[in-house]
């Protein structure tokens, strides 16, 4: 068979085939007793409290709750962002609190994903550029091939030479589930990824957000204030006052 009647690699397939090196645990995420204080000028504010959960490979989870009940700061310190006052938390069986900081950054470029509610594109960056840069700090050779995968994949590959300023609000939160998604994280945390979008955006970027945690069998772990939002999650954990009062 000639070069030119080889068929030629779908590639957001080939995107799909990627695996991180590490096998996925079950459960993927443990906490025992975490606990997180602050000093203040009116003495110590415990943030978070006692909290004991477990999430298996593939859930997906939303912690919900009112502002100032501690979710950010629970789902900082399950990234490892933040580190426990007390307590521990460990990611596919690794202690967080055993591991410094070099560790921690990665155990996350490995196999984590962020969505935020403010997008973090780099300005300078076309889409394609932002959605390749974590493969590329990786040293990924194939960055380009999967980075044009994964915009193909949220619809943006028309796109991918457009710089953040040059997008919608929902094209930039595209751009940033494509970054999230194209190293296939075994865990994918968003805070309020919808918080900045209108009503119909945001309906779209959460059903390409549940398709693309399908696709790739990835755990997602979901801060929102949108009850339904947190409705299309398998499990929900209430907190209020740093403590889980439901789930």
């Amino acid at each position: 068979m000639t070069s030119a009647a080889r068929a030629v690699p779908n590639p957001i397939e080939q995107a799909k085939q990627i695996r991180t090196n590490i096998r996925v645990s079950t459960p993927i995420i443990v906490t025992e007793n975490l606990r997180k204080e602050f000093a203040s000028p009116e003495g110590t504010l415990v943030v978070v409290d006692d909290i004991n959960i477990r999430v298996d490979a593939a859930d997906s989870v939303a912690i919900v709750g009112a502002s100032g009940s501690g979710k950010s700061t629970l789902l900082a310190l399950l990234a490892g962002l933040e580190l426990p006052s007390a307590g521990r938390v460990l990611v596919q069986g690794e202690d967080l609190s055993r591991l410094d900081e070099d560790a921690r950054a990665r155990l996350r470029g490995a196999h984590i994903g962020f969505v935020f509610q403010q997008f973090h594109l780099l300005p300078a960056y076309t889409a394609l550029e932002n959605a390749m840069l974590p493969l590329e700090l990786a040293g990924e050779k194939d960055a380009r091939t999967i980075a044009l995968a994964a915009l193909e994949a949220v619809g943006l590959a028309a796109r991918r030479d457009h710089l953040p300023r040059q997008l919608s609000g929902g094209e930039q939160q595209r751009v940033a589930l494509a970054r999230a998604c194209c190293r296939r994280p075994a865990l994918l945390f968003a805070d309020e990824p919808t918080g900045n979008l209108d009503q119909h955006t945001a309906a779209s970027v959460i059903d390409l957000l549940f398709r693309m945690s399908a696709d790739f069998a990835t755990t997602l772990v979901l801060v929102t204030h949108d009850e339904h939002l947190a409705a299309r999650c398998a499990r929900r954990i209430r907190l209020d006052a740093g403590r889980i009062v439901d789930g």
